[in-house]
């Protein structure tokens, strides 16, 4: 029979100043020839910085550019004209860039260093791309990260959203691993018992961080690495199903509703609270970490719609019609709709 095979990152650096050694990594990896892409405006941010690190450890920049299209089309186009003197691909800046770098790297087989610059969601750690296929977002195959360097210092810069968003998606593991569980006793799905250890860890961890503020150096740290154990859960799985329930159906159909959506995790995490107290599981440590970070004093300010909720709520089971979460049975549908309407805890949110 054969074993498993799975890649996790070789380099995982995590805190204070990590960015000054970018340079030091790479060559002690035996590489030397670096593509660096930054998120838009983010040159001015780090360029010197990065430059100064990679020139210290005689590390050549054979590209160096700010992306901002997401287009399938433009990332084959720009993968493909990379020098083939390249040896390593670095992301630096939020989701999109590092979707595009991981995408490129995919496509030219190089490893690829994630460098995000907010915790807003896993996705600087996992194995796929969200990028524009045909108009629409959608979800490609990409590189698992050979490094994940994350500066403590430049997360905590970022706007305190991206904290909440990431916040948010990281407690979703709560939902998606109920999720996964139903659908394995259904016999819709076989659950694989290392990637559901992975993923409990790493939400268990988190959320029980002890914290002052949602900038302490600990918190900081326990999210960035829950974080990434989530997208190391998700290579052994093969797929996304630890981490990404029917509370990211219901995000993934407010992304198709609505014109200006909010941060992926912002949206998650609300639906995650809606999706526990359906699934009667954890909902008071849900809402307790929610409290005690701000989370709910953030999403208040929002103006957001229960109708919205409620119709990507019934959206939801055709975002994954192959999935059978709890949502893709009415009864749990009608009894999230009840939930978004009656619950005092959603009162506060979106009254």
């Amino acid at each position: 029979m054969a074993g498993s095979h799975i890649a996790i990152p070789t380099i995982l650096k995590i805190g204070k100043g990590t960015l000054n050694d970018l340079g030091k990594y790479i060559s002690a990896s035996g590489m030397k020839n670096a593509v660096i892409y930054f998120g838009n405006g983010l040159i001015d941010m780090f360029g010197q910085q990065v430059m100064d690190s990679l020139k210290k450890e005689n590390v050549t920049v054979v590209e160096y550019r700010e992306l901002d299209s997401t287009n399938i089309e433009d990332i084959i186009k720009l993968a493909f004209d990379i020098d083939a003197k390249a040896q390593v691909i670095v992301g630096i800046g939020g989701g999109k860039v590092i979707d595009v770098a991981k995408y490129a790297a995919y496509l030219r087989k190089l490893p690829f260093i994630s460098i995000p610059t907010s915790a807003s969601s896993d996705g600087f750690s996992s194995a796929s791309a969200s990028l524009m296929v045909n108009g629409r977002r959608t979800s490609v195959p990409a590189r698992m990260a050979y490094g994940i360097i994350a500066d403590t210092e430049i997360i905590k810069s970022a706007p305190e959203r991206f904290l909440y968003s990431g916040i948010g998606d990281m407690v979703s593991k709560i939902t998606s691993l109920y999720d996964w569980l139903f659908e394995s006793e259904l016999g819709y799905s076989e659950m694989n018992d290392f990637a559901v250890m992975i993923a409990k860890k790493a939400v268990n961890s988190f959320v029980r961080t002890p914290f002052e503020t949602i900038k302490d150096d600990l918190f900081l740290k326990e999210l960035l690495d829950s974080l990434a154990m989530s997208g190391v859960a998700n290579e052994i799985a093969g797929g996304s199903t630890p981490t990404s329930g029917s509370e990211h159906l219901i995000s993934h159909a407010l992304d198709k509703m609505l014109e200006q959506p909010q941060l992926h995790g912002i949206q998650v995490g609300i639906a995650t609270y809606i999706m526990a107290v359906v699934q009667d599981h954890r909902y008071v440590r849900v809402n307790a970490i929610f409290e005690k970070t701000g989370f709910w004093d953030y999403v208040a300010t929002l103006d957001l719609k229960r109708e919205d909720f409620a119709k990507a709520i019934d959206m939801a089971p055709q975002i994954k019609p192959h999935r059978h979460t709890y949502l893709h049975e009415e009864k749990y549908r009608e009894l999230a709709k009840k939930v978004l309407y009656e619950d005092e805890v959603l009162k506060r949110v979106f009254d």
